[in-house]
């Protein structure tokens, strides 16, 4: 088995604790993905409300134009465009709260409840695009499922994909002061 490097980006913490510690299983990081679809359809939410609000008022004003609707509601139904516009927004609000979080710390708000980051397992540091091919790799959580039938390595797609592998913390590791 090729040892691996485990050294998480911008790392404060030293990859000899890093080794120590298991790669994270399959119901550990299910449970962690529960959470954080909770936490990305509120991000959703709020972000689609400022848009259709937003678009509510500059349709009343008269900033844009009703299109011979009566009510701003209606338009914004009835239009392809909109529904559109809103859907962008929302996915990319939801797409930035996932990036950031990696990036930051290494872990999502669900990640850190159960106390799992995301390492490197080469040593570069682990990049914007890394984690975007991690984020698309992952299938909407459908790429962890290799963890179930890879149980020697507990990799799942987009851990292989984007080079990263997914950790159980111990408490104090998964303390923000250790990072």
């Amino acid at each position: 088995m090729k040892k691996t490097l485990r050294k998480k980006h911008q790392s404060g913490s030293s990859s000899n604790t890093a080794q120590q510690m298991p790669r994270a299983g399959f119901f550990r990081r299910l449970l962690a993905m529960i959470y954080d679809a909770l936490v990305a359809t509120a991000v959703g939410m709020c972000a689609a409300i400022v848009l259709v609000v937003t678009f509510v008022v500059l349709l009343k004003n008269g900033m844009l134009s009703l299109q011979g609707y009566q009510e701003p509601a209606d338009l914004i139904q009835a239009s392809l465009t909109y529904r559109l516009i809103i859907q962008i927004w929302v996915g990319a609000w939801v797409v930035g709260f996932f990036l950031w979080f990696w990036r930051k710390g290494g872990q999502t708000l669900g990640m850190r409840a159960w106390r799992l980051r995301i390492f490197s397992t080469v040593e570069e540091p682990v990049t914007w695009g890394r984690l975007f091919i991690r984020l698309v790799a992952s299938l909407g959580g459908l790429g962890t499922l290799l963890v179930l039938f890879d149980i020697k390595h507990k990799q799942s797609l987009q851990d292989r994909l984007a080079r990263t592998e997914v950790l159980k913390l111990t408490k104090e590791a998964n303390h923000h002061k250790n990072w």
